[in-house]
């Protein structure tokens, strides 16, 4: 009997393949990470400073297929759970594959998102009317990621120091990502519902925003001591950027929309400080986040040099390098500082690059069935990024 090494979770190389059932049977919440960098990457080139042919009608066409693809993998996920429930439940216990729940949420966000930037001026008050209920159902799965995934780490399942990857950070990050779409929608809706919306965003953004800075130290320390992670994890060290860009992108954008909100119920003192503290507090963790951006390249370029096998995890390069896209952008809008608004530029030049390569070999993984893989399904998983190294093959005829 031939045997061949297995890949972690859609790491590209070919596993068993049978058709739309086995897709469905090995489908993981991973694939969910793709709607975000697709979302994010639509809000960001409608904010690209150079106007270009067709800029805005591309940006809500990636910001529909967006939608088409959540909808697909949402199906294709709940339809894990009907047919295959006793092998879908599996995922709590395993330390890599259920940090991904997270992308479920951050992915839905983008969705709201684009409701308010492309769906307003095409749809009008229905647009706005869906993105709040959206917003709801969002807020409510990121609180029970950024709760619940954690209390099964601490109860259920195994890690140590020397597997941690930034993967830690999904479940988490999500409340915070949720906190910066509330603030899109607080000018948008009527003032009474924009005040509970205002500060339950500020909420969520405190219920995410601390945790997530004390998980990077944890990881500094564990990239200090046992040094970079494995190839097939090397994506991981672009997500690091994810909360701070967030965070810096929620703080500017509650910021700026609080002052009317805050005056109309009689906090007109407030407002500015909010913004202030926006402005301020958004540049600070912008500087935090370059040193961790010049990390990322830094680590990607030793990838490189040793090769870097294709998982499904790449669309981490995406969506944190976007949201700290679209926070260098907002503060070149309110600094009016154009080195941001030039930096901003760059990065989303290179978000663009990133999206085309990983979504095109995405594309041709799914087609051929290679990304297909739940190491869920494997018995005896070792703690954190290690999967079995062995799956029997059929004798060849």
């Amino acid at each position: 009997m031939a045997t061949t090494h297995a890949p972690q979770a859609g790491s590209g190389r070919h596993v068993p393949f049978g058709g739309l059932r086995e897709a469905v049977r090995q489908f993981t919440p991973n694939w969910f990470a793709a709607t975000m960098g697709t979302g994010v990457l639509a809000l960001a080139l409608n904010q690209f400073p150079i106007a270009f042919p067709g800029q805005h009608p591309l940006a809500v066409t990636l910001w529909l297929f967006n939608i088409g693809l959540f909808c697909l993998f949402t199906v294709l996920y709940a339809s894990r759970w009907i047919f295959f429930g006793h092998e879908a439940k599996r995922i709590f216990q395993h330390p890599v594959v259920s940090m991904f729940f997270g992308t479920i949420p951050m992915g839905l966000a983008t969705i709201v998102n684009g409701f308010v930037t492309f769906g307003m001026p095409m749809w009008g008050e229905v647009a706005l009317n869906i993105a709040h209920v959206l917003w709801w159902l969002d807020v409510a799965l990121a609180l029970a990621c950024g709760l619940l995934i954690p209390f099964l780490m601490f109860t259920q399942q195994d890690h140590a120091l020397e597997k941690m990857t930034a993967v830690w950070l999904l479940p988490i990050v999500a409340a915070e990502v949720a906190a910066a779409s509330g603030g899109g929608l607080v000018p948008v809706l009527p003032a009474g519902e924009a005040y509970g919306v205002l500060f339950i965003s500020y909420a969520l953004w405190a219920f995410s925003v601390p945790l997530a800075m004390s998980i990077l130290v944890i990881l500094l320390l564990r990239l200090t001591l046992h040094k970079l992670p494995t190839r097939d994890m090397a994506a991981s060290g672009w997500l690091a950027l994810g909360p701070i860009g967030t965070g810096a992108l929620g703080l500017l954008t509650l910021g700026g929309n609080a002052s009317p909100v805050l005056a109309h119920a009689g906090l007109e003192s407030v407002g500015p400080v909010a913004f202030g503290i926006g402005i301020i507090g958004a540049t600070i963790l912008w500087g935090y986040g370059a040193w961790w951006l010049m990390l990322a390249m830094l680590k990607t370029a030793r990838y490189l040099k040793e090769g870097m096998p294709f998982n499904i995890g790449w669309w981490g390069f995406t969506f944190p390098l976007g949201v700290y896209s679209l926070a260098t952008m907002g503060l070149g809008r309110v600094t009016h500082f154009d080195f941001f608004t030039i930096v901003g530029s760059g990065l989303i030049l290179l978000l663009t690059g990133l999206w085309l390569v990983v979504a095109t070999r995405t594309a041709q993984g799914a087609w051929r069935g290679t990304l297909f893989f739940s190491p869920c399904l494997v018995s005896g998983v070792a703690p954190a990024q290690s999967l079995p190294q062995v799956v029997p093959q059929p004798k060849a005829a």
